[in-house]
């Protein structure tokens, strides 16, 4: 099957109910599919083959994901191109896919002056919303299109999406999933997070997993509301309104609910899936949410690479650790999926036992095909057999895997390794904190010192020396940070992760400065 077919069982189960729901009104799984097949039949005559690689450059609309369906449906790659990304970087991750067609807003037309200029591969550019000197239009791309489109012959090994690594590591890698992936991911998805007639709501940016979940809960019928950004009281306002009962948000947008003064003001019942992802929580944070938001919250461990939650913790589970005061339960990002085996290896290729630390590897029908154009680094990520995560963790006898961190994150400072995820917890657990990084710092005496960049709670004050004795306490004079800085806002790449590389490049830009 290809991924185009996933949306097509939607259709075939409610065609008349909501797909898509935004600002500017809704649209059914039958006009979306009449869309689509407009879209790519006006793409194939334009000469546009199964194959070519397109992208859609705009901020979260219904209008922006009807052209997606359009992409598959023309047997298309879709490159996830997000308009949160610098242009630099949209400009990288455009060519280095060899992208031949960009959809594109009018709002970022000086933009795709940029573009268009640097990406000389593209050959074909839509604009989605308007009128364009010198480009089509959507509406004059159908205009005269076959409402069927031709059918294409894209196997289960074929690329269906190049998404790009995020960009808290370095040089974004394109990521090659195939129709082959996307089906065991649909699978998962329905496995953990099926319901009767869900509704999503979408804050994240389409171009990463907020668009994975579109897709692959496709075939239960789901209808998508759709927020051009994330502002938490809209999220509120659209949780009550539209009832939702799936919703995907990293930690820090939940903390800013959380935060905010009139989160327990509002309905929260319709709640079903309240999935907590690309970074831990504290045990106090998931505690809270689900003081607040109900015996909803779930997570899994997944990446780019891997598709979603190749390990699950489900809401029942949850409230199952919480009952019985296991607070290094919610530690953990669950334990593999029907679909993956998830173990722990060493540097020399053994797997490990429970409660030894290694790196995260897995093996299951989800994961990438490889980088493309790179096959040193696919080889790397295929070391021994297995995918490299490039995370460190562990699993308890039990089967439980609880992330440590970032292979590369290690700090060494004084000879000891300190993981930055273990004390990122501590701190997170202070009332007075928001948000916050841990990363080593230049020390001429440590080597590199622990040192926390911490951001505060809006008219909450505390001091360095109160945060460090509170660290000290609960992790002792080795891993409790050494150097407190208080920054009124943090990093963030364009899907709301924290961006430690920034924060580590701030303090070794110079290694001569006094810190």
């Amino acid at each position: 099957m290809q991924l185009i077919d996933f949306f097509d069982k939607g259709v075939d189960l409610v065609p008349d109910r909501d797909f898509l729901v935004d600002d500017t009104g809704s649209r059914t799984y039958r006009q979306v599919q009449l869309a689509s097949n407009l879209l790519a039949s006006g793409l194939r005559r334009r000469g546009i083959t199964a194959g070519a690689r397109a992208a859609v450059y705009s901020h979260n609309t219904s209008a922006a994901f009807e052209c997606l369906i359009g992409v598959l449906r023309a047997g298309c790659i879709w490159v996830s191109a997000n308009v949160r990304n610098s242009i630099d970087d949209t400009i990288y991750i455009l060519n280095n896919t060899s992208a031949e067609v960009l959809f594109y807003a009018s709002k970022f037309k000086d933009d795709i002056r940029s573009i268009q200029l640097s990406c000389p591969a593209i050959k074909l550019f839509i604009c989605i919303d308007a009128e364009a000197d010198g480009h089509l239009s959507l509406k004059s791309l159908i205009d005269g299109a076959s409402p069927i489109a031709e059918e294409c012959d894209r196997g289960r090994d074929d690329i269906a999406t190049l998404f790009s690594s995020g960009g808290t590591t370095g040089t974004p890698k394109g990521i090659m999933m195939t129709n082959l992936g996307w089906a065991t991911l649909v699978a998962t998805i329905r496995s953990q997070l099926y319901h009767e007639a869900p509704v999503h709501l979408v804050v994240a940016p389409m171009t990463h997993a907020a668009g994975g979940f579109m897709l692959a809960m496709a075939p239960m019928g789901t209808t998508n509301v759709i927020l051009p950004e994330f502002n938490p009281l809209r999220v509120m306002e659209a949780i009550q309104h539209h009832r939702v009962t799936h919703l995907f948000l990293p930690p820090t947008a939940i903390y800013r609910l959380l935060s905010h003064p009139d989160v327990r003001k509002y309905d929260y019942s319709s709640l079903r899936y309240f999935t907590y992802a690309a970074a831990p929580m504290a045990p106090e944070k998931i505690k809270e949410a689900i003081a607040v938001f109900g015996p909803v919250m779930t997570t899994g461990f997944g990446q780019t690479e891997a598709g979603l939650n190749v390990t699950f913790f489900s809401p029942r589970e949850h409230m199952e650790a919480l009952a019985s005061g296991n607070d290094t339960r919610l530690l953990s990002c669950g334990r593999a999926s029907m679909f993956a085996r998830v173990e722990i290896m060493n540097n020399e290729g053994t797997l490990l036992q429970p409660g030894q630390a290694g790196e995260i590897v897995v093996r299951s029908d989800q994961l990438m095909l490889g980088y493309w154009n790179n096959d040193e680094e696919t080889k790397k990520a295929r070391a021994f057999g297995w995918h490299h995560t490039g995370d460190i963790g562990y699993k308890d006898a039990d089967g439980w895997v609880f992330l440590v961190d970032r292979k590369r994150d290690l700090i060494i400072s004084g000879g000891f390794n300190v993981f930055p995820a273990e004390v990122e917890k501590v701190i997170m657990s202070h009332p007075a904190i928001q948000d916050c990084v841990v990363v080593g710092s230049p020390d001429p005496d440590w080597g590199e010192a622990v040192t926390a960049v911490i951001q505060l709670k809006d008219g909450v004050t505390a001091t360095n020396a109160e945060l460090r004795e509170f660290c000290r306490a609960r992790l002792g004079g080795v891993k409790a940070p050494k150097k407190f800085e208080t920054w009124a806002e943090l990093p963030r790449s364009p899907v709301g992760k924290l961006l430690r590389r920034k924060v580590r490049e701030h303090f070794w830009q110079d290694r001569s400065r006094a810190i």
